[in-house]
């Protein structure tokens, strides 16, 4: 499919390897004839990128079951051959096919200027319309290289569902009563101000922390004790940490920084009057008042996804921060009357993530049952500040994530000689990343390359005493390679989950996916349909697990419950 000028287009039927089976045919109302054809054959689209025509056809009520996003599986496939980050457009593709310079990308759909109809860039900008001859080569060549590599197909199909995701998560919105956010703001910083004033419970927080700092001198022979009364008063501006490092110097407290951890050591009674206004004033400037206005209308949240935004495959948001709501915020997510929201999340994915990719059997035994920490804990006894299950937790985020300082170490020990493969499965990742390889995913999704100025740093550090910036750099590139092979597996058995998902909510009729992070959803349903919705994730998860990695013993158990408000989910 390819968009013209004035909401037409053109279409061409193509064959599973993606050769044309039909010849292209103009069609004057793109709309009309994308949701006839959908009705028709629910074929799987093929078009240069959701992100900018998707949306527009929510908004006109087409939705469409599949597509394949000939940029996003662009992405993937410069990934793969170790060329992350060059152009990924049709026309850059393009270009390559032909060997002719690749021209930049444009700049995503939310930089672009508004258009004046479905599918009709704007004349005043130097991109021309799609051309369905460059949206049929470059599909084919993908489908060649697609077809080369082991995984490749599930992952450009999942990563294209999920961008249809995305889009219908931005369309729908997430229920959300501006009257309870406002409620709650109100209630932790007191009533909305005017004129750029501080609510009246920051100020009055602010006045505590600068009485706190008030400590004037003993009386001296220049100075009398009336004189010193009427001195003139300590001021700290709580949002300058130029004045806060300056009052805890003055105080004998010299700090670094004014980070939460930093300030925690100290005993000042300063600090807990800092740390609160910290926190209440990161609400208010993340989601405060002005962000209400911006992001909620309609009683719907509606962000803006980036799929594939994070390297590991995760998404990212270019506004709203849907990614990061609070929790204190989620009382302000409300089902409307009659409905129920559906929250499901995977219990301990990446650790079982782990246990599949490793083969370990101990380890697989272990994740075949629900608490997987719970399961590991003989292993590990009972003592210090950790229960063994606590102990069992550290050891595998400490593999994982590449942990190794104080009872880290003993843990570590204890997880290699009881599961040895899945122990060495994330060392030989991050020793190919300290050697500058590349790693993949289950289904192929690949890690950047490291830098040019990466390369010279530990380049130089060879030899019998290295460079510690090298040693340091070398270090962080193996803590990031070990990390990446399972949380990209993870991301790959989210995308999968979602579009299972999602095809089994269609087939219920009106239950929306409304809400999704890394490897949690939100399902917004009448009421009545919530057990069926219930099922339905249930369902997913086991098909991806069996999508992902086959008959497998290991479990991806769903934490499911159904309420009013996100708030009581947890």
């Amino acid at each position: 499919m390819a968009a013209g000028p004035g909401g037409g287009g053109t279409l061409r039927t193509l064959a599973e390897d993606g050769t044309p089976a039909a010849p292209a045919r103009a069609v004057p109302d793109l709309v009309a004839a994308i949701a006839e054809q959908e009705r028709a054959a629910a074929p799987r689209w093929v078009w240069p990128s959701t992100a900018r025509l998707y949306p527009r056809l929510l908004d006109a009520g087409v939705r469409v079951a599949r597509c394949h996003d000939l940029e996003l599986v662009e992405s993937l496939l410069l990934g793969h051959a170790g060329r992350y980050g060059e152009p990924r457009s049709v026309r850059a593709a393009w270009a390559r096919l032909r060997g002719e310079p690749v021209p930049p990308d444009r700049p995503p759909p939310h930089d672009e200027p508004a258009q004046p109809s479905l599918f009709d860039d704007d004349t005043t900008r130097d991109d021309p319309a799609d051309d369905i001859g460059q949206v049929v080569a470059v599909h084919a060549e993908q489908q060649r290289a697609i077809a080369t590599l082991d995984g490749f197909p599930l992952l450009a199909a999942a990563e294209s569902v999920g961008a249809l995701v995305a889009a219908e998560l931005s369309h729908d919105g997430l229920p959300w009563s501006a009257e309870e956010h406002d409620a709650l703001l109100t209630e932790l910083l007191g009533p909305r101000p005017t004129g750029g004033l501080r609510p009246r419970h920051l100020q009055e927080l602010a006045d505590q922390i600068s009485a706190a700092f008030d400590r004037p001198p003993a009386p001296t022979r220049r100075h009398s004790t009336d004189e010193l009364r009427s001195a003139p008063r300590v001021h700290v501006n709580p949002d300058s940490p130029a004045q806060i490092l300056k009052a805890f110097a003055a105080a004998g407290l010299p700090i670094p920084s004014t980070r939460a951890h930093v300030l925690k050591r100290l005993d000042h009674p300063a600090v807990p009057l800092l740390l609160e206004y910290k926190e209440l004033s990161r609400l208010r400037t993340a989601h405060g008042w002005a962000w209400l206005d911006t992001w909620v209308s309609g009683g719907r949240f509606r962000p803006e996804y980036v799929v594939g935004g994070v390297v590991s495959g995760g998404w990212a948001t270019s506004g709203g921060g849907a990614l990061q709501i609070p929790r204190v915020l989620r009382r302000a997510v409300v089902a409307d009357p009659g409905w129920s929201l559906v929250v499901a999340d995977a219990a301990q994915l990446e650790p079982r993530v782990l246990a599949t990719l490793a083969g370990d059997r101990a380890f697989t035994d272990a994740a075949a049952h629900g608490d997987l920490y719970a399961a590991l804990s003989d292993a590990f006894h009972d003592g210090g500040d950790h229960s063994a299950r606590d102990k069992a937790k550290i050891a595998l985020l400490s593999a994982m994530y590449g942990g190794g300082t104080g009872e880290a170490v003993q843990l570590l020990g204890v997880l290699k000689k009881r599961f040895p493969d899945a122990f060495e499965y994330v060392e030989a990742a991050a020793r190919a990343g300290e050697r500058g390889g590349l790693v993949r995913s289950r289904l192929g999704r690949t890690c950047p390359p490291p830098s040019a100025g990466w390369r010279e740093l530990t380049a130089a550090g060879d030899g019998d005493a290295p460079d510690p910036t090298a040693a340091q750099a070398l270090r962080s590139r193996g803590r990031f390679t070990r990390n990446f092979v399972v949380q990209a597996t993870a991301a790959d058995w989210a995308l999968a989950l979602l579009g299972s998902l999602r095809r089994r909510l269609t087939a219920l009729g009106s239950p929306r996916l409304v809400f999704f992070q890394h490897d949690e959803v939100i399902v917004h349903t009448p009421a009545a349909l919530a057990g069926d919705v219930t099922a339905a994730v249930h369902a997913a998860a086991d098909e991806a697990r069996r999508l992902l990695f086959g008959d497998t013993p290991v479990v991806f158990p769903m934490e499911v419950a159904v309420v009013d408000r996100y708030a009581d989910a947890k």
